[in-house]
């Protein structure tokens, strides 16, 4: 009996580090091999994207809280960009050239003068390195771009409705697509705070532009949707995306509170996915030096890999509790169990008597 429960807590102990070993190591490289990117922490991460650099006027202020792209002068410009190269054309050995979807949501203010505004911009890689910074937007006015202009001025050598508007500029800056904020009961030179989504689905080839005051939730109907191939238009081209504002003849201050950007190489619908992190809240508490949370609320998605992961854990949970038992069971109650007494067999006894020749007992 010694040696019997000695074997089995030798053979449970084996099993329980094994066990740890098992349960502790696949969850952590499940999850791993479906992480899709990491990133670095410039100038803040819970309100820019990461490898952000500045050109022209644009400048940090607050210690990286936000970025000041004009500096309240005639003819100041600046952008942020994000440079990490993006194609929004991907190739695919099994379904050939995929178009690259995408999402993007920033924040900012615009003083009361009428200055040019600012864009949301998509250039080839190398002219955003070398941003001109003359013209409206930094631009020189046309050229290989894709832009959505909010725009404060009233220009009529391109068009514009107003000085208070919505625009996609594909080229030049001759708006194909416009709109009127004011419809939406919204200045864009305010001075408030302001926030866009803008988002464009591969599959479907639409961008959509979403407009609403800093905070408030993201609006289920878009401010202006319109047609373009941006796959077409780049093909399998390098390019890079950022935010562009000027001043124009004005002394506007434009600044940039918030700026997120992530692309999807996979077909999805806009109202699925979109881009509507709760790290909006924090931000504004932190640009304004209210206590905040750190962090922002991801979006919810389906990941079969985290599935897999919380079904090996669930299990590996009932197996260590299960091992976690008999081991204790070996240690702590066999080891102390009373030996049964042995067992004695009974056999039955033939007494032969013998008698004498006289019939007398012996």
């Amino acid at each position: 009996m010694a040696v019997f429960s000695l074997s089995v807590t030798h053979t449970a102990l084996f099993c329980l580090i094994a066990l740890f070993l098992v349960l502790f190591s696949s969850p952590i490289l499940i999850l791993s091999s479906g992480t899709l990117d990491t990133t670095t922490t410039v100038p803040n991460p819970n309100l820019f994207d990461s490898q952000i650099s500045l050109h022209g006027d644009a400048a940090l202020e607050d210690g990286g809280s936000l970025i000041i792209l004009t500096n309240a002068s005639v003819s100041s410009s600046g952008m942020a960009v994000y440079e990490k190269p993006l194609k929004l054309v991907e190739s695919n050995p099994r379904s050939g050239a995929t178009g690259v979807s995408f999402s993007a949501h920033f924040s900012f203010s615009m003083s009361e003068e009428k200055g040019d505004g600012i864009m949301f911009l998509i250039v080839p890689r190398d002219s955003a390195l070398k941003f001109p910074g003359k013209g409206k937007f930094g631009l020189t006015g046309s050229g290989r771009f894709f832009g959505v202009e909010f725009d404060t001025s009233m220009d009529g050598n391109v068009g514009d409705l107003n000085g208070n508007h919505v625009g996609i500029d594909v080229g030049n800056l001759v708006s194909s697509s416009v709109v009127n904020v004011s419809g939406i009961h919204l200045v864009l030179n305010s001075g408030k705070k302001l926030q866009s989504w803008i988002d464009y689905d591969a599959s479907s080839k639409l961008i959509e532009v979403r407009l609403g005051e800093f905070g408030a939730a993201r609006p289920y109907d878009p401010l202006l949707v319109h047609s373009v191939d941006l796959g077409q238009m780049w093909k399998d081209e390098e390019v890079l995306v950022g935010i562009s504002a000027s001043s124009g003849n004005a002394k506007q201050r434009i600044s940039l509170y918030s700026f997120k950007f992530v692309a999807r190489d996979f077909p999805s619908s806009l109202h699925s996915q979109p881009l509507d992190p709760a790290f909006l809240k924090h931000a504004d508490q932190s640009v304004d030096s209210v206590n905040a949370d750190e962090g922002y609320e991801k979006k919810s998605s389906f990941c079969p890999l985290s599935i897999l992961a919380g079904l090996i854990f669930a299990t590996g949970c009932g197996a260590l509790v299960a091992f976690v038992v008999l081991f204790l069971w070996v240690v702590f109650v066999d080891r102390h169990r009373i030996p049964a007494e042995p067992e004695f067999k009974y056999e039955n006894i033939n007494v032969v008597v013998e008698n004498d020749v006289d019939g007398a007992k012996k």
